[in-house]
Parts: structure tokens; C-alpha cells; sequence
């Protein structure tokens, strides 16, 4: 064994404090690149990552959507042609918004139908009284047919009142319910004659009073004879009115007050036109033509027609399907617009 000297224990000391110290720069050293390296397996792994979301993110975006009429999301190819696709409306939508919806069909059926007008040939309120009453249960057009012959042989209500029931029955055949309607008018060309002087009344307290005319006639005669204001509830009114949810009730006469309260009183004999017309040409009762409607995205009974664009163009009638109009003399405009006056009673 050998001899240890005086200072042997400090020396000792000291020499494991520096080695102890070497030990750990040694380490520090060596750890230094591995966190380095980490620290750049983080970033590439974060670099790689960030294409991989947005591309994520974009795959997200990427496939369109509409929705359908059902409310049903469904995906749309990109090739696809766009089609104008209706949404319907909330059945618990405000009074506020079934006011601005209507309103807004009101001006699009507008756009659509700038020359729409009263469907009974007329010169006076007279015809016009008469041809209305005679619309009951039966076609415009086929009143527009029959009338000439009526108002050629009677020409005022004097004249009328006095004819022999049978000849005007056999002129008034073509109308169905013959005899009934030939009541109807010699008794209101009667009550014309001996109460206002022969005169068709302007009001619509005396005009309800005649034979066989009620709110909806009298309405008739004030909006286009008079220029009176008024809502003409006819049956394509109706059907029209609850099919966009206007209105639930069925009796003409709340129809009528329902629907008038939606909007302005000047606006009531265009809107009657503008409706009737509508459901005459596109929005009929059997089989509307939804894939031809100009208010389809409006409209809580989009879907009950054909909804494909080219089969609902083969449904349209009158003018918007190339076909004759109502009226034997229709307005200008209405020739002006490409409209076509229908044929005589008798015709080809």
C-alpha cells in the first residue's frame, strides 16, 4: 500500500468536481442536437401537417349545395346545369313576412303579366254585368262565344227584360245551366230597367240586389266598368290563394277580407288578374306546371305539379303556351304582346 500525502484528500476533491463538471458539458453537448433535431422533426411534422389540413379544408368546401323544395341538402355535381330550385317558406312565418311574400308575388306576376285583363268580351257595364253572370260554371271563352248573338238581338237591359224566354234560352245553350241563366239576366235586366233607369249601378250595395249577381260579380263589374277597386273571388282565386298559404279559410267572403287585408285597396282589381290569370295559364288545379313558374321560389306548394322544366312548358296555356286566348276582341296590349284572340262560336 502506498503512502498518501498531506493534501491528498483536496486533490482528490477537486479533480471529481472537474470531471463531474466535463461530465455534464459532455451531456449538454450531446443533448444540444438531439433537441435540435427534435425541434426540426416538430417543424417538418408541422409543415407537413398544414398542407394536409388545407387540402382537408378545401375538400371541405369544395362539393356545392342547394336546397330542394323538401328541404332536403343534397350535393350537386359540378357539371350539373343550374336550375332555379324553390324553397318554401316557413309555415310559422311572421304576418310580416306573409305580407312581403305576397307583395312579392303580386309584382312578379305583374312582370309576368303586364297586359292582364278582364277575360269577358265587353263594350258597357251592361254586357259586362250580363257576361259575368253567365261565367258561372262554365269557360270565359264560352261566354265570350255565346254573348254575341245575345247582346246583337238585346241590346239594353229594356230590351232584354221583354224577350221571349225560350228564344234567349236557345241562345244562352252553349252556357250550360241555360234556363237558370236566362232567369237570371231577364230578371236583373228587368230590375235594371224599372229601378235605376237602365243603368247598371255603380255601387256595390245596389248592385247585390240584382238577380243572380253577388259580392263576386258585383266586384267584377266595379273593378273593370267602373274602376272601383274590388277582389274577384273566382274559383282559380281561391285554389291560388291557400296553395302559397295566404289564407285557410274556404268561404269567398273571408277569402276575400283575409286576402285583402295583405294588401293596398288600389292594388285589389290588378291583383285579381294577375292571380286568376296565373292559375288559368300555369298554376292549374289538376296538374300544375311548378318547373314553368315564375314564383316557384315563393310558392309552399312547389312540387304538387310537374316540377321538370321542358315537361311543365308542354302544360302551359293560352299565350304563354302558344295557344288562343280567352277573349274574341282582346285588349291591343294583349295583341301587342303576342297574345291571340280566341275563335267564334262555331269555328274550326
Amino acid at each position: 500500500m502506498g503512502e498518501q500525502g498531506p493534501g491528498g484528500s483536496k486533490k482528490t476533491a477537486k479533480t471529481t468536481k472537474k470531471a463531474a463538471s466535463a461530465k455534464k458539458a459532455a451531456s449538454a453537448k450531446k443533448a444540444a442536437p438531439a433537441k435540435k433535431a427534435a425541434s426540426t422533426k416538430k417543424a417538418a411534422s408541422a409543415k407537413k401537417v398544414a398542407p394536409a389540413k388545407k387540402a382537408a379544408s378545401a375538400k371541405k368546401v369544395a362539393p356545392a349545395k342547394k336546397v330542394v323544395a323538401t328541404g332536403q341538402v343534397v350535393a350537386v355535381k359540378k357539371a350539373a346545369p343550374a336550375k332555379t330550385v324553390a324553397v318554401k317558406p316557413p309555415r310559422d312565418e311572421s304576418r310580416t313576412a306573409l305580407v312581403r311574400r305576397a307583395r312579392r308575388i303580386n309584382r312578379e306576376l305583374a312582370e309576368v303579366y303586364p297586359y292582364a285583363h278582364p277575360e269577358l268580351d265587353f263594350e258597357n257595364p251592361f254586357q259586362l254585368l250580363v257576361a259575368t253572370v253567365l261565367s258561372a260554371q262554365t269557360t270565359d271563352l264560352r261566354v265570350n262565344q255565346t254573348t254575341p248573338a245575345l247582346f246583337a238581338k238585346y241590346p239594353t237591359p229594356e230590351d232584354l227584360a221583354a224577350a221571349n224566354p225560350e228564344e234567349v234560352e236557345e241562345i244562352l245553350r252553349p252556357c250550360g245551366f241555360f234556363r237558370m241563366k236566362t232567369k237570371s239576366v231577364m230578371g236583373l235586366s228587368k230590375a235594371l230597367a224599372e229601378d235605376f233607369g237602365g243603368e247598371v249601378p255603380g255601387r256595390l250595395e245596389d248592385l247585390v240586389k240584382l238577380p243572380g249577381v253577388g259580392r263576386k260579380t258585383a266586384f267584377v263589374v266595379l273593378g273593370n266598368a267602373f274602376g272601383r277597386p274590388g277582389i274577384t273571388v273566382d274559383t282559380h282565386f281561391q285554389r291560388l290563394v291557400r296553395r302559397w298559404e295566404w289564407t285557410g279559410e274556404s268561404d269567398p267572403d273571408k277569402i276575400e277580407a283575409a286576402v285583402g287585408a295583405l294588401f293596398p285597396k288600389s292594388e285589389w282589381t290588378d291583383l285579381s288578374h294577375h292571380v286568376i290569370w296565373h292559375g288559368r295559364r300555369i298554376c292549374h288545379a289538376r296538374r300544375p306546371a311548378c318547373g314553368a313558374c315564375p314564383i316557384a321560389p315563393l310558392c309552399p306548394a312547389y312540387g304538387e305539379g310537374e316540377t321538370d322544366p321542358e315537361k311543365a312548358k308542354k302544360l302551359l296555356k293560352y299565350e304563354k303556351g302558344g295557344f288562343p286566348g280567352q277573349r274574341l276582341k282582346p285588349p291591343q296590349a294583349y295583341l301587342d304582346a303576342g297574345g291571340r284572340p280566341a275563335p267564334p262560336l262555331g269555328a274550326a
